[in-house]
């Protein structure tokens, strides 16, 4: 069984937090962009919610590494941290084959750099839809349509074309998931 639940929509504007994500997948439950929120219970409770303890949490990936992505990183004592470079356990870097890295069985890491130079996004074929956990896009309704912080806007706009191809649901670096007309 594969399946992904929004544990916080995130938002950008006079405040900032990230849209975090919980995808299970298999024995892996992975935590995607842990960062900035109002409070931590917004990250923890959903997560109890689906009966999930922080310590059962088996991965966190991380779309890249500005803080409001990643700052409740330790909130996952005993999982496996993945970004674009490198898996992290402990004081280990283990590294990874990079682009089309296996997370766990039906999550794949793709690198999509452009708003940063070290951008991933995680592709997870669940039951229901492809999902795509991504800072290509800021938010929902795909506002801004160019990155305002882009290192390299030509860059988005080409992995964004990848992305669109095979996901049916894309979940933004900021906001609420947004379907894929095809």
């Amino acid at each position: 069984m594969t399946s992904v639940h929004l544990l916080h929509a995130g938002y950008a504007g006079d405040r900032v937090a990230s849209s975090v994500v919980l995808v299970r997948d298999g024995d892996a439950l992975i935590v995607v962009d842990p960062g900035m929120v109002a409070d931590r219970s917004r990250i923890l409770d959903p997560l109890a919610a689906l009966g999930v303890a922080a310590e059962a949490v088996t991965h966190v990936t991380l779309s890249h590494h500005h803080p409001d992505h990643t700052i409740n990183v330790a909130l996952f004592p005993n999982a496996e941290v993945v970004d674009f470079w490198a898996r992290y356990v402990g004081d280990q870097w283990l590294d990874h084959d990079g682009d089309g890295y296996r997370v766990a069985p039906r999550s794949q890491l793709w690198l999509t750099p452009g708003h940063t130079e070290e951008d991933m996004t995680l592709i997870v074929e669940a039951d229901d839809a492809v999902y795509a956990m991504t800072h290509l896009w800021w938010r929902g309704d795909r506002t801004p349509a160019e990155d305002p912080l882009a290192w390299d806007q030509a860059q988005i706009d080409r992995h964004r074309e990848r992305v669109l191809a095979v996901a049916d649901v894309v979940i933004p670096g900021h906001g609420e998931p947004f379907r894929v007309n095809r």
